[in-house]
């Protein structure tokens, strides 16, 4: 069995008895951290990324994510067509979307302060207001829920001594509940920054939450 720390460290349905790392089933060892300037402007707008480290004061944009931003304005017709990876530009770097965030996408890309506003509101996927270094989204949709996903939100939040959409007091934690993470097959599914966990139970939580904090450390 892997040495990871609950039972299925894995995505797409990795399941059961394997030698695997976490690093080898994530792709990890071989794919390496994704650049911060996107890389190959083809692939820079789809980049955005949930980051456990974040920096609510930096500035939008500089060095290798003024490079990202400058590629992905060339994949689109017009600025305005840029809004979305713009934004996850922004809440990567930042980790939410604060007003004055929104309102500085809106001068890069031209925009009314209240167009960007709308979009970014419409989308559960922007954060509105700071949240932990592992945002924990527990998919309530019908296969998890069926599967126990209400028990799955209990115990994230019993572990972290919260209510839904507060973070812990050390920081390291915001629970919410997600619609549909398309992980239908492999309830309880569990998508924490930008990392899926599949067939999530109540009583793997505690661990999976102390490997989440030792990655920290």
């Amino acid at each position: 069995m892997s040495d990871a720390p609950f039972r299925n460290p894995g995505w797409a349905g990795n399941t059961g008895e394997f030698d695997l790392t976490e690093e080898q089933v994530r792709g990890d060892d071989f794919v390496g951290e994704r650049p911060k300037d996107g890389g190959h402007p083809s692939g820079a707008g789809a980049l955005p990324y949930m980051l456990a480290e974040k920096e609510p004061e930096a500035e939008l944009f500089e060095g290798e994510y003024q490079e990202r931003f400058e590629k992905i304005l060339t994949r689109y017709p017009t600025k305005q067509a840029s809004l979305l990876p713009t934004l996850g530009l922004a809440q990567e770097l930042r980790g939410y979307l604060s007003p004055e965030t929104m309102d500085r996408c809106a001068e890069l890309l031209d925009l009314s302060p209240a167009y960007v506003r709308g979009v970014a509101t419409f989308y559960t996927m922007y954060n509105k207001r700071p949240v932990g270094r592992h945002l924990v989204q527990v998919c309530t949709n019908i296969s998890c829920n069926l599967a126990g996903a209400d028990e799955v939100v209990d115990a994230f939040l019993r572990y972290t001594d919260t209510e839904l959409g507060e973070t812990s007091e050390d920081g390291n934690f915001t629970v919410i509940e997600a619609e549909c993470l398309a992980a239908c097959g492999f309830p309880t599914c569990v998508q924490i920054n930008s990392r899926y966990y599949e067939n999530v139970t109540p009583a793997e939580v505690p661990k999976l939450c102390e490997h989440l904090k030792a990655e920290g450390e």
